[in-house]
């Protein structure tokens, strides 16, 4: 048989300085190509950290008609307990049937426009259209839909959870199948024959046609608008610009109310740049990287760091104040999402902390040079420009 893994084009598991040897067994050598550092650690690497790393594309596909849904959840990234992830799809016209959750449901859209309503516990209906780059977010126990409009839609959906799962919900059609229709009947005071065709199980996502205009579809409520909005303009947010262009845009609590128990940033990190060395001592860091190539280092205490490689559908994961940094491996910008199961943003740079810390006891530490201290910033960098190593 040809040993085709001494091929030049092919990596195998040696690093610079000589260590390692060929692979010359089965391997998957796509999956190598995905994961350098995974294959050639940097020296820098130690000790055992947990995988912190989980693709969309290697779950399980929901499939319906209407559209289509996959999770990461602990069953999929154990070490995730604070956040479970679901990427969803409809068709124009396909439904998220009307439903509930124990937990908050935080949302981006990807592509596409969609419709969703909900009414909250005080009686106040919301019925708005989203499309990219705008967020949802629904308190535990609201009741909601979706719907894809013109052209269809994906987005992303965060519950505070890492046991979540959105096939495991509260739904109207599981209700009405599982209630006796004379009790429906004197609930809604009309007939049994008026449930002689309904769902006999759940729906989940079914294909419906594409609704009409906004304004056509607004139910009159004599109880008037939900106080908090449920939606937010991430991308339409003025973003903090960092130097070389990358971008960051955080939104919690404080700028947008509804939000109580999920806190994010979206980043812009433009080739050759780094999210900067930080740490955030409040929750851990659930991610998802929507485009571009990146690596992250990840420093856990006793001297262990573990160094992964994402792509656009990957989720990461931090433990919460565990330094890590993330650094644009690729050409293009990378963007990708930071997500805390909190009503607050919170993050700690270590450029920062070092700069606001007395220099003589910084250079007792590390033993830098002039350079080092001299560089250090007072302001939080967020994203650093610099060539990749």
């Amino acid at each position: 048989m040809k040993n085709e893994t001494r091929n030049g084009d092919i990596p195998q598991p040696i690093r610079n300085d000589g260590a390692g040897w060929w692979d010359l067994g089965p391997r998957d050598v796509m999956r190598d190509l995905e994961n350098p550092d995974m294959l050639v650690p940097p020296v820098t690497d130690a000790g055992s950290l947990p995988n912190l790393k989980f693709s969309f594309s290697d779950t399980h596909m929901q499939l319906n008609h209407g559209g289509w849904s996959r999770e990461v959840t602990v069953r999929q990234l154990p070490i995730a307990t604070t956040i479970a992830g679901v990427n969803m799809a409809l068709t124009p016209g396909g439904v998220r049937e009307l439903h509930w959750h124990q937990q908050a449901e935080w949302a981006i859209m990807l592509v596409g426009r969609a419709r969703i309503t909900s009414v909250d516990q005080n009686g106040r209906n919301f019925i708005a259209d989203v499309g990219v780059g705008d967020l949802w977010y629904f308190p535990p126990g609201i009741p909601h839909s979706i719907q894809g409009l013109e052209g269809g839609c994906e987005f992303l959906l965060v519950f505070p959870d890492g046991s979540f799962s959105d096939l495991n919900t509260l739904a109207i059609s599981d209700w009405f199948a599982h209630t006796p229709k004379d009790v429906l009947a004197v609930n809604f005071g009309v007939p049994t024959s008026a449930f002689a065709h309904i769902p006999n199980h759940q729906l989940y996502i079914f294909q419906s046609h594409v609704p009409g205009p906004l304004e056509s579809q607004q139910v009159p409520d004599p109880y008037g608008f939900v106080p908090k909005t449920f939606t937010h303009r991430l991308l339409a947010q003025e973003p903090i610009v960092t130097p070389g262009g990358s971008t960051v845009r955080i939104v919690d609590s404080a700028n947008f109310p509804i939000s109580t128990q999920i806190a994010a940033s979206l980043l812009e990190i433009k080739p050759g740049a780094m999210r900067e060395m930080h740490w955030h001592p409040n929750q851990d860091e659930w991610q998802y990287y929507i485009s571009g190539t990146a690596r992250m280092t990840v420093m856990a205490p006793n001297g262990t760091a573990r160094t992964f490689d994402y792509r656009a559908g990957d989720v990461g994961y931090v433990p919460r104040a565990f330094g890590h940094y993330i650094q644009n491996t690729g050409k293009q910008s990378v963007w990708a999402l930071e997500m805390f199961a909190s009503d607050r943003f919170e993050d700690i740079s270590l450029n920062q902390w070092m700069a606001l810390t007395p220099h003589q006891l910084v250079q007792q530490n590390l033993n830098a040079g002039p350079e080092l201290m001299n560089a250090l910033r007072k302001e939080k960098q967020f994203i650093v420009q610099g060539s990749i190593g």
